[in-house]
């Protein structure tokens, strides 16, 4: 694919994903397929030679779009819309365009630096003391935005039981932290999130 091939593939896909928010009213909230219903429908073995880009946004409509739950349908209401939106979608297209891995500070400084300002704005939004922001002076606040709820969720009780288990034993100095880790116990509403109970 060539730079003006990409190009008119891009505009491609931005009028398919305009018309479909627009028709997504119309197309069922699940799909009628049963387990295994794509293997018939594409090539047992991958590919030997390039694709036409033709064909495969045509497999959209013929091969993915009969498999699709649409979360974003208005009669949705299994679980929560995802995040989407389309400045978030021009987001992607940018974040894919310069294809960093932020892991660190020098591996791409605009990216780490970005998202403590945005963790900052997020901290004044919710009403955090001071302390937990990045742009606090003399204190290491702040954090990082994480991919999913459930990694969410994971750091939250990471963060709860290492604060408990130091608690318990500074006041009870012969206990082990496994000790203490065998008694901890996490509550939660039966509304919660399904990754709380494996992050416990």
């Amino acid at each position: 694919m060539d730079d003006e091939e990409f190009r008119a593939a891009g505009h491609q896909l931005v009028d398919f994903a305009v018309s479909y928010w627009q028709g997504i009213r119309e197309r069922p909230v699940l799909p009628d397929v049963t387990p295994g219903f794509m293997a018939n429908m594409i090539p047992r073995e991958p590919p030997t030679h390039p694709e036409k880009w033709q064909d495969i946004f045509d497999d959209i409509e013929r091969v993915i779009m009969p498999g699709m739950t649409h979360w974003q349908s208005p009669n949705f209401f299994a679980y929560f819309p995802t995040g989407q939106s389309p400045p978030s979608i021009l987001a992607d297209i940018l974040s894919s365009t310069l294809a960093i891995v932020g892991f660190s500070w020098v591996a791409s400084p605009a990216s780490t630096e970005l998202e403590m300002v945005v963790v900052d704005w997020l901290g004044k939004a919710i009403q955090l003391p001071e302390q937990f922001l990045f742009s606090t002076p003399g204190i290491n606040g702040g954090g990082v935005i994480q991919s999913t709820a459930s990694e969410c969720t994971l750091t939250a009780v990471l963060a709860a039981k290492t604060k408990m288990t130091s608690h318990i034993i500074q006041k009870n100095p012969y206990l082990t932290p496994s000790q203490v880790w065998d008694k901890l116990v996490v509550y939660a509403s039966s509304q919660a999130h399904s990754s709380v109970e494996r992050a416990a």
